[in-house]
């Protein structure tokens, strides 16, 4: 299997003086995620943890609602990319052979395979209220993602997406170029393992938008907490979600977009959003 980094010798200017050297930068590989025998969408990815992604891009994109619906799932490496060969089962089959498309999509295309515009912004599930945060918890775990993104170390290219939960910190944490992959990745592994999201947050390295919002709804996690801003539509994708969004973590603290009734001390006041100060 390709390695998800690769060494690549540079030429450097600094302070007026060239030198040369190398650096790591993450790979890039087209993925094809095909259903039984049939090509549905072609990804630009990072070419590890692909099982993850397979199982975590079916879940999200609808195409399945467990991860046992996959009967078989198959990683083939070709001479241009990465074949992702799932079979399903057979009432399953009927409904991906209705959205079949050949789609070449950039790197982390979050709308691949979908008829209409209607589709692409479908109504995400409505999360359970779960459980309530403190301030000090988010914090915690938005700072705990920095020191496990392996692959940024190396490359600082790479985005992550991470779930956690107070009582075992991070639980899984995947990393991609394409920061809809990272949480396809994460998705895949959650179900996987089986693992309930209701008492935990999906922890962003990327902007939030509202593919991301529909991703961690169907993960069942009531909560995300995000590095970078949210756009206006993931904002109202989260609110009728029934998701506690919170973004712009920084050191000092985070900005609550959605339900802040989730986070303990946030007190909703006449404006869209509430800064919380750790």
């Amino acid at each position: 299997m390709r390695e998800p980094v690769y060494k690549a010798n540079r030429k450097v200017w600094r302070d007026g003086v060239f030198s040369d050297g190398a650096r790591l930068i993450p790979e890039e590989t087209p993925l094809a995620l095909t259903y039984n025998g049939g090509t549905h969408a072609v990804m630009m990815g990072s070419p590890e943890d692909l099982g993850d992604f397979a199982v975590g891009f079916s879940l999200s994109e609808g195409i399945v609602q467990l991860a046992d619906e996959i009967e078989t799932l198959d990683i083939v490496e070709l001479d241009d990319g990465i074949e992702l060969r799932m079979w399903l089962k057979p009432d399953k089959a009927e409904r991906i052979a209705e959205r079949r498309r050949n789609i070449a999509g950039p790197t982390g295309c979050g709308l691949c395979g979908l008829d209409s515009i209607s589709e692409a912004v479908r109504p995400a599930a409505v999360v359970p209220a779960g459980r309530v945060f403190a301030p000090r918890e988010i914090m915690t775990a938005v700072a705990a993602v920095a020191p496990l993104q392996e692959i940024n170390h190396q490359t600082r290219a790479a985005h992550a997406a991470a779930f956690w939960t107070a009582t075992r910190g991070i639980v899984a944490l995947r990393e991609d170029v394409g920061r809809h992959n990272a949480l396809d990745k994460l998705a895949g592994a959650l179900a996987r393992d089986k693992v309930v999201a209701s008492d935990g947050i999906v922890l962003l390295t990327s902007r939030v938008s509202v593919e991301m919002v529909q991703k961690t709804a169907a993960i069942g996690a009531p909560l995300i907490a995000a590095v970078s801003a949210p756009t206006a539509l993931a904002v109202r994708m989260a609110d009728a979600a029934g998701i506690t969004l919170a973004a712009i973590a920084r050191t000092d603290g985070f900005e609550i977009f959605t339900h802040p009734e989730r986070v303990t001390g946030a007190v909703p006041g006449k404006e869209s959003a509430y800064v919380v100060v750790a």
